[in-house]
């Protein structure tokens, strides 16, 4: 089955754009398999937008651009599956894709049976040049229907920009992951106001279909196709990779895996973190407290533009694993380093219920014993802290 846990993979668009090409591909490929990516759980190698050519052929079917991909696509998922993973492809639910290719609406059946004889095993489609007469949400079932049809199995990844409030609609049209939020760029007002847009929105996410808040930016610091503002320090990094792990949604890395630093590697390959965004139980993060909300605000002039930055925050949030276990995450949203404080009688734990959490820094794996009634940290600023957590009977 398709999706019973948030999809792993690599996406070429936020590093790469337009640049793509079969060597590119077949080197990540081979990273991937070789640097402990695919052991983890990353299956999908995902090409996005710009592999085509500019018309579609005298049979009318989309083409891949001769000069990026000499031996076609058939030859590139050949040599992805050759790996052990799985090969992933983009297209677009308008009449042309973002960048001006050729895309879907009206040939959604016979671009299905295109994929799929390529051995496409998951399809982005995205959101641009959609005709204003035409029905969002007709299309994407369309396209769901497509797939079906197909004759092989393929991942829908929906990305309509959270348009016609799609987490209402999305699983009950077949996808298995739909994007909610405008597209993100290497900054850290970018991620950290795309995932407060959908707080409220990721218990609307679970097996099968999950709410994508877009391909991480973890890495990149400012080189590459979406390289807008100030550039990422590592904390802020930490920041968004652990809030994509807490929400439970997709990891689709979106940096150059080839030069990716020590420490960005050993981040994005961390089995604690990755172990909560793959929990069995698949449930969203509880806000248990913040200082200073605000409110986002959603920039009604470009529906692809990150969502307003809410107000510096402290935050603190619950989230229930699988085997009861619980993971505790304190998010600074300050410059300066803060204290945080989880007050456990809000998280339905008193001190008069007799128990307490052992806990465990899931960064470090230090046991810090076990703590009952509340637990404070000091976070630095832009950055956080993680514990893995499981109930413990205290005495008295």
């Amino acid at each position: 089955m398709i999706a019973q846990k948030p999809p792993m993979g690599w996406n070429s668009w936020n590093t790469f754009g337009t640049n793509i090409t079969e060597e590119l591909i077949f080197q990540i490929a081979d990273l991937m398999a070789e640097q402990g990516y695919r052991e983890r759980g990353y299956e999908y190698l995902v090409i996005d937008d710009c592999w085509s050519l500019k018309q579609r052929d005298e049979n009318g079917n989309l083409a891949a651009d001769p000069d990026k991909f000499p031996h076609g696509m058939k030859a590139v998922a050949d040599y992805v599956h050759a790996k052990g993973l799985k090969f992933g492809m983009y297209s677009c639910a308008g009449v042309m894709t973002c960048a001006g290719y050729p895309s879907s609406y009206d040939h959604e059946f016979q671009d299905a049976k295109l994929f799929a004889d390529w051995g496409v095993d998951f399809l982005k489609y995205d959101f641009c040049n959609f005709p204003e007469n035409a029905d969002c949400i007709n299309r994407y079932q369309t396209m769901s229907m497509a797939l079906k049809a197909s004759g092989r199995e393929i991942l829908f990844s929906a990305c309509n920009w959270g348009r016609e409030d799609c987490w209402n609609w999305m699983r009950s049209i077949g996808a298995h992951m739909y994007r909610s939020t405008g597209d993100i760029f290497d900054n850290f007002k970018s991620f950290m106001s795309i995932f407060q847009s959908q707080l409220k929105h990721f218990c609307q996410s679970g097996p099968y279909c999950f709410n994508d808040i877009d391909m991480l930016t973890v890495g990149m610091y400012n080189q590459g196709n979406v390289a807008i503002g100030k550039p990422c320090t590592d904390g802020e990094y930490r920041m968004q990779f652990s809030l994509w792990c807490l929400a439970g949604v997709p990891l689709m890395l979106g940096a150059d895996l080839r030069s990716l630093n020590p420490q960005m590697k050993e981040l994005l390959l961390n089995r604690e973190l990755i172990a909560i965004d793959q929990d069995a139980e698949c449930r969203p993060p509880y806000l248990v407290g913040s200082q200073c909300v605000g409110v986002a605000v959603e920039d009604k002039e470009n529906a692809v533009e990150p969502l307003e930055m809410v107000p510096d925050q402290l935050l603190t949030f619950l989230k229930h694993l699988s085997g009861n276990e619980f993971v505790i995450a304190y998010y600074n949203l300050f410059q300066e380093q803060q204290d945080i404080t989880c007050i456990f009688a809000d998280i339905g734990l008193p001190y008069a219920s007799g128990y307490g959490f052992s806990m465990k820094d899931v960064f470090t794996g230090e046991d810090i014993g076990v703590h009952r009634d509340y637990h404070t940290v000091s976070v630095p600023g832009h950055d956080c802290r993680l514990y893995r957590c499981s109930l413990v009977k205290c005495e008295n």
